[in-house]
């Protein structure tokens, strides 16, 4: 069976730290794979303010949509340990970019790779928008 594989990039732009809480485990008492999913959102928007932008604008309506998220898992987390999340972009194309995150925790421990597939999306027309030059100038 093929296993999924998460390429880093050469450099990452970003990093973030955020704690694991105790709503953020599953009965094996570790990290469940939907609280990552979680805490990769909360690392996106992050990054996403860092470069000036955000996720959703509520004003004119235009953002960005998830097309496609990976995750390979490395080791455990659990409560208490605080995962530091580097992100960076990687195949910026004519509607998009990927963003990678590497997570590990505080001993430098990898606990996952990951990428999402991010999609410039127009809420009022439901539609997908091209990438603004200027945000890909930044991602770049």
């Amino acid at each position: 069976m093929a296993r999924v594989k998460v390429e880093l990039p050469a450099a990452f732009s970003f990093a973030v730290e955020i704690p694991v809480r105790i709503t953020d485990l599953n009965y094996g008492a570790h990290l469940g794979n939907d609280a990552l999913l979680s805490i990769l959102h909360e690392a996106r928007v992050q990054y996403l303010a860092h470069l000036g932008t955000a996720e959703f604008d509520a004003a004119t309506r235009l953002g960005f949509i998830m097309a496609d998220v990976a995750i390979e898992y490395k080791g455990e987390a659990f409560h208490g340990d605080v995962l530091r999340i580097e992100v960076g972009p990687l195949d910026l194309n004519k509607y998009g970019f990927d963003l990678v995150y590497w997570v590990k925790n505080q001993a430098g421990k990898e606990i996952a790779r990951a990428k999402t597939g991010m999609l410039c999306f127009d809420y009022n027309t439901r539609k997908l928008r091209g990438l603004p030059e200027e945000l890909a100038a930044r991602l770049g």
